[in-house]
């Protein structure tokens, strides 16, 4: 049985069929026993950037410890969930595991904070987007075939992750289903884990969740079904997840059959959106809220972001006065975009380790080419 086959009797007629796609910017054969979106994610999976993700932290740095998400391990995660809700909802996995594998491939040494950094110093340059950056490294800077530039993904996977650069949507219009699955997969994963992290961590203890709604819920469906357990952290982390996501499937599902789309055009261009239930995403703000406030404007991950963050600016401006510190590949990428955008994209994909070797060299005043 070929992909089309396969996906002709699984997927619902509003998912997004293969056969359907908008194809490569440079053609390429269809492949014998792999679909589009199958080859998608293979060449993400396989790409220097995905690698380098195992070294960058989610929130948490490395000096607070090494239990804690890194992009690797969230973006795994991210992919699990995503699957999972695709499954149901009969929409294709294939598609929403590539976008998953390649939401999160853009971010730049330290998280957040480094994103920050790197958007100050271009300010005259149009500022620094990750999930730009992942278009600009799928796109232009991986190099693993002779005969085009970047990996040359599928078009739905560049459309998906452009969307994420720009979350306001046209009026009447959403995005594909897959690629909304994926941004709520995102959050969903994220909102979890970071209690999981901050809890291990010791900033968060699992008394000053009974007055935040959602986390209340899940310590509430964790009390019925195991007792007063004396740590209730992963149990907690599995009904949080749990939780968003039946609400998410059971609203969906019934929205989705109603809709009786025949195509996926048709779906994302009614202007239809998977949402949880508004119960359901208010308690979720209000656990943000809490999260924002009391784990990431915590004082000692603050101190951690400042550090990093004075870093990446120092090391900016010293590549800028020193591009022969820059590895060849961006040196001759300054003629392209520009010495500034240059350094900031040799920055981005750094790992938080390489990234805190380089600046010991070039602080040293080491002049080693790379």
């Amino acid at each position: 049985m070929d992909v089309t086959q396969r996906e002709s009797l699984l997927l619902a007629p509003f998912a997004m069929f293969s056969a359907k796609s908008a194809g490569r910017r440079y053609p390429e054969p269809e492949h014998p026993y792999r679909g589009p979106y199958q080859r998608d994610r293979d060449r993400i999976l396989h790409s220097a950037a995905f690698r380098r993700l195992s070294g960058k932290m989610q929130v948490f740095t490395g000096d607070m410890g090494d239990y804690h998400r890194t992009r690797l391990t969230h973006t795994m995660e991210v992919a699990s969930v995503a699957r999972t809700m695709a499954r149901v909802l009969r929409l294709n996995e294939d598609l929403v595991e590539s976008l998953a594998l390649l939401h999160d491939i853009g971010h730049p040494p330290f998280g957040h904070a480094g994103e920050d950094a790197l958007a100050e110093c271009l300010r005259e340059e149009g500022g620094f987007s990750h999930n730009q950056f992942a278009l600009t490294l799928v796109e232009e800077l991986e190099v693993r075939y002779p005969e085009f530039p970047g990996l040359n993904l599928s078009q739905e996977i560049l459309d998906g992750q452009l969307t994420r650069t720009d979350k306001t949507a046209s009026a009447g219009w959403q995005p594909l289903l897959e690629v909304q699955l994926v941004d709520l997969a995102d959050s969903i994963a994220y909102d979890a884990h970071d209690i999981d992290d901050a809890m291990v961590l010791g900033l968060v203890h699992a008394d000053d969740l009974l007055h935040v709604p959602l986390a209340s819920r899940a310590l509430h469906r964790v009390h019925q079904r195991l007792g007063d357990i004396p740590e209730p952290r992963q149990a907690l982390v599995r009904e949080l997840i749990d939780i968003q996501v039946g609400a998410v499937l059971e609203k969906c599902s019934l929205e989705l059959e109603e809709g009786g789309w025949a195509s996926a055009d048709e779906a994302h261009s009614s202007g239809y959106r998977l949402e949880l239930p508004e119960e359901i995403a208010a308690e979720k703000r209000l656990l943000e809220k809490f999260l924002y406030t009391v784990v990431y404007r915590h004082e000692d991950l603050l101190r951690v972001r400042g550090q990093a963050q004075h870093q990446l600016a120092e090391m900016f401006q010293l590549l800028v006065s020193q591009p022969d510190q820059l590895s060849r590949q961006y040196q001759t990428r300054v003629d392209a975009v520009g010495l500034p955008r240059a350094v900031a994209d040799y920055l981005g994909g750094m790992t938080d380790r390489y990234c805190y070797q380089r600046y010991s060299e070039l602080t040293a005043g080491k002049n080693q080419d790379i």
